[in-house]
């Protein structure tokens, strides 16, 4: 079930006005030095979802593993070089985060209107935003402001990034580190109404794990067997009702005892988040306002701002 995309932007508008983490990030940073930006960035986002629905959510994950290291920086967008290793191999991202070449044709469209003005982290929000809405979630107003980061950090991106396996409490505690509230965790958490997960981060679910619906595990078991390195990256979707649509089915397939990932299914087995997921099954509405708010807060985790930082000409290398 969905609701109209733009039902929620005063209240996104008021969440700014009131909860904004940093007082030098503005949704009218760029008005008068980039004034073509947001359409500039939909039309990219809008071809590449086009093109595979499945991007839709690889550009959102992007900003939650940027976030999650460092700080809102674009720090995720660095290539390793002979004397630079960034965050890309990490494990929770070898293989499996993907998008960078998205960012790469917004940031050559945004150079073109206004070439050095707009930073590759402002772009990593805007675009994970617009793939809500053109996926049917609802609609914010992003702040921006950012600047890039000139470092990354491997070793944070293999520590602060929760993994599938995560128990509810890892998920609070690594959501807490960053200063988003458990009430946040749950509600970005269905983010994974779209996009899909590879076997190898299902698998131990579908086989060992008792709190999960007999005939979808023996479904995800066809493409995903049993044998470790077989089938790894074959693919699952994350929520089996609506994959490529935005809207609060993945609370519902929880309480069905249908979470792909292990730390899907503890957001709904007997701990204190259950009261929230069944909150979310009967009212859209307050999914996407609370969704709305995390991603808000999210966003807003320790931004260079002012003469910190640099703006990137190519996302992925320091200028």
């Amino acid at each position: 079930m969905a609701l109209s995309s733009m039902t929620f932007a005063p209240l996104a508008l008021l969440l700014l006005l009131l909860g904004s983490t940093s007082a030098n990030l503005s949704p009218n940073f760029y008005a008068s030095s980039c004034p073509k930006l947001f359409p500039t960035v939909k039309h990219v986002v809008q071809s590449a979802i086009a093109k595979e629905k499945r991007m839709g959510a690889s550009l959102l994950r992007l900003l939650f593993h940027d976030c999650f290291v460092q700080g809102c920086d674009a720090s995720l967008l660095l290539d390793d070089t002979s004397s630079f290793r960034g965050e890309k191999t990490a494990a929770p991202n070898n293989n499996s985060v993907r998008g960078f070449d998205v960012i790469d044709k917004i940031k050559a469209a945004v150079e073109e209107v206004c070439p050095g003005v707009v930073s590759c982290a402002d772009i990593v929000v805007i675009t994970s935003r617009d793939s809500v809405v053109i996926l049917g979630g609802p609609y914010w107003e992003v702040t921006l402001g950012r600047r890039d980061s000139k470092t990354a950090s491997f070793s944070l991106a293999n520590n602060n990034i929760p993994p599938p396996t995560s128990s509810l409490s890892n998920l609070i505690s690594k959501f807490a580190a960053v200063g988003l509230s458990k009430k946040d965790m749950v509600a970005l958490s269905g983010a994974h109404t779209i996009g899909k997960a590879r076997c190898i981060n299902f698998r131990s679910r579908i086989y060992n794990e008792t709190d999960i619906n007999g005939s979808f595990a023996k479904k995800r078991q066809k493409k995903c067997p049993r044998t470790a390195g077989s089938g790894d990256n074959n693919l699952a979707p994350l929520d089996v009702q609506t994959q490529n649509y935005f809207d609060n089915d993945y609370y519902e397939n929880l309480i069905n005892e249908k979470g792909l990932l292990h730390s899907d299914q503890v957001l709904f087995n007997g701990g204190s988040t259950d009261s929230q997921v069944k909150t979310y099954t009967t009212s859209p509405g307050t999914f996407y306002r609370d969704f709305v708010t995390g991603m808000i807060n999210m966003a807003a985790i320790n931004p260079l701002t002012g003469s910190k930082g640099e703006i990137r000409k190519n996302c992925r290398k320091i200028n």
